[in-house]
């Protein structure tokens, strides 16, 4: 795939500063680790458990927290789920405004609202070229075909059950050179597109794709419009991964996969320029960061 980012140092991008450090490890196999291993709930100096929160949080990132079991929980009023033992997650979208409220009612029946800062960050632009044009601009039969499919893939992202597979941490779906990061505004064969929301790896075609982390898959198909070969995986608490432009499909909806098996192979099906495989990662239809995610403990 032909990807040019233009500008130099941007902060908050996989380039350049802090963040390019990042990259050498994602390159590595290690995830960028947003949060760190999560503790058990400690107690306040009342001897109560508390609320556990990363200290920062940004655009893009995975939230991980734990809480006392019996609390409810709601992002500017939106219900979260809260595991047995106490544990929730919650994602913010390319563009979360700068705060974000959570509300917290605890089992005694105590109310509290905290109000989160959230970091912003700065993307890129980057012009990707030699796609295959009808995939850009559709004309309205292809344009209907791709409106059905993106509705099957978003149902698919709504599933929401108390499986906590992503708690072990995500490893990269295959090694390869990092050609597209999250967030960059795209401009596909000179026309300006929707913002890339995922993190592209450039691997020959027919590299085994792995799953990054246990699940179950509830999307599999091989030859849609814009993303050509697609499954995706759900790890529990509405979150899942994405993989697209594979050429071959190993797997189908249903099956439950560990972390580190072969689902399929990459490819350049769909809107693509050459081979590779985009991973993308959802919290239901919020778009997060796949290099901001945590990597397995060992």
């Amino acid at each position: 795939m032909t990807v040019s980012p233009e500008s130099g140092t941007i902060p908050g991008c996989v380039y350049g500063g802090e963040r390019r450090a990042a990259l050498r490890a994602i390159v590595a196999g290690l995830l960028v680790l947003g949060l760190g291993s999560l503790p058990a709930s400690a107690a306040s100096h009342d001897g109560k458990p508390r609320l556990q929160l990363p200290a920062k949080i940004q655009q893009g990132q995975l939230v991980i927290g734990r809480g006392p079991p019996g609390t409810h929980l709601e992002l500017d009023g939106r219900p979260l789920r809260i595991g047995p033992d106490g544990v929730f997650v919650f994602g913010l979208d390319r563009d979360a405004p700068a705060h974000v409220t959570l509300t917290i009612r605890h089992a005694d029946g105590h109310e509290e609202t905290r109000r989160l800062a959230v970091t912003a960050r700065r993307y890129r632009i980057e012009r990707v070229d030699g796609l295959p044009q009808h995939t850009v601009t559709p004309d309205p039969e292809t344009a209907r075909r791709i409106a059905e499919e993106q509705a099957q893939v978003a149902e698919a992202r709504r599933r929401d059950d108390g499986r906590e597979d992503f708690l072990g941490g995500f490893a990269l779906p295959a090694r390869g050179r990092i050609s597209g990061v999250y967030g960059s505004q795209r401009i596909d064969n000179g026309t300006p597109k929707s913002p890339h929301l995922g993190l592209d790896i450039a691997v020959p075609t027919g590299t085994p794709v792995a799953a990054p982390a246990p699940g179950i898959v509830t999307f599999a198909a091989p030859d849609l419009v814009l993303t050509g070969g697609t499954v995706l995986i759900d790890h529990g608490f509405g979150l899942n991964s994405s993989f697209l432009h594979m050429s071959r499909l190993d797997v189908k909806v249903g099956d439950s996969v560990r972390r580190g098996q072969v689902i399929g192979t990459a490819g350049a099906t769909g809107r693509a320029s050459g081979p590779h495989i985009h991973w993308g990662f959802s919290w239901f239809e919020v778009r997060l960061d796949p290099a901001l995610l945590p990597s397995p403990a060992s």
